[in-house]
């Protein structure tokens, strides 16, 4: 077993090399410069490497754990069940307080289908399909025409499979803010995959996760190298589900949450924060 934490190692060398090779060039849409590259990829295995989170500085683990119970549930509203422990997707909702890219209501609802539950039920019927490909984008109303929106999808679509007993998961982003919002996608999508596994009855294998424009704002440049420059010496973090954690997603059990946020914080010891990342984000 390896000591420090992989994930850690994984992302000073991504910051690194956006930084160093990035081009730099202003956005338009937002107004502020960035460094970005395209076709940025890595993998991890969960099994032998450990959960993928950063502890090189905090990240707030009560928000992406609790997003993925929503995302499960299927709801859209944040009122329902997300808003208890995160605001994070306030600034995305219609006037109505929906939030219509929401990405578990796309998954389970918005294409007539309940995508999850249709890759569920095919791997339990054929653990070796290649076909377990689940769809966020909707090309009726995302992207192309050119029509300002608060939010598109950035983790487009994800594949799962299962190979040698073990589930994979590769997760397709098409723009990824590199301090703010890759941490917790990576995090996020990682627990998806842990709570597959235990609802398939298999181990959880390979994360991968592959960007079409992996960027980093001009404001988070002395951040970046901040970070690039501080040791890893976190230990791997390994913990256990609890019971029907799939099951109790779909039902917005809030003490759910709870329990998974505590049995990573028992472990999680992160770094000091760093003073010029702020949690206010720029949409990607």
């Amino acid at each position: 077993m390896r000591e420090g934490n992989r994930f850690d190692d994984i992302y000073q060398n991504l910051l690194a090399n956006i930084l160093k090779n990035g081009v730099r060039e202003l956005n338009k849409r937002t107004g502020k410069e960035t460094a970005s590259l395209p076709g940025v990829h890595f993998s991890i295995d969960l099994e032998k490497d450990g959960f993928p989170i950063l502890t090189l500085r905090k990240i707030p683990i009560k928000m992406w754990v609790a997003e993925q119970v929503w995302f499960i549930s299927g709801a859209r509203k944040p009122a329902d069940f997300l808003r208890n422990f995160t605001k994070i997707w306030d600034l995305f909702t219609n006037p109505g307080d929906v939030v219509t890219v929401a990405y578990g209501y796309r998954w389970r609802k918005h294409f007539g289908r309940d995508q999850l539950a249709e890759l569920i039920g095919l791997l339990e019927k054929d653990p070796s399909s290649r076909h377990g490909v689940v769809v966020t984008w909707d090309p009726a109303s995302d992207g192309l025409l050119g029509v300002k929106k608060k939010n598109v999808p950035c983790p487009f679509t994800f594949v799962v499979n299962i190979i040698g007993g073990r589930l994979n998961l590769h997760n397709i982003v098409r723009s990824n803010d590199m301090i703010l919002g890759f941490p917790a996608d990576v995090a996020g999508f990682a627990l998806l995959q842990m709570i597959l596994a235990q609802k398939l009855g298999v181990a959880p294998g390979v994360y991968s996760h592959s960007i079409s424009n992996a960027h980093i704002y001009d404001n988070h440049y002395q951040g970046a190298q901040e970070l690039i420059g501080r040791k890893n010496e976190h230990p791997p973090i390994f913990f256990d589900l609890p019971k029907n954690t799939f099951e109790r997603a779909e039902k917005k059990d809030k003490e759910l949450v709870k329990e998974i946020v505590s049995v990573i914080s028992e472990k999680y010891n992160p770094q000091p924060k760093i003073e010029s990342i702020t949690p206010k984000s720029i949409a990607v």
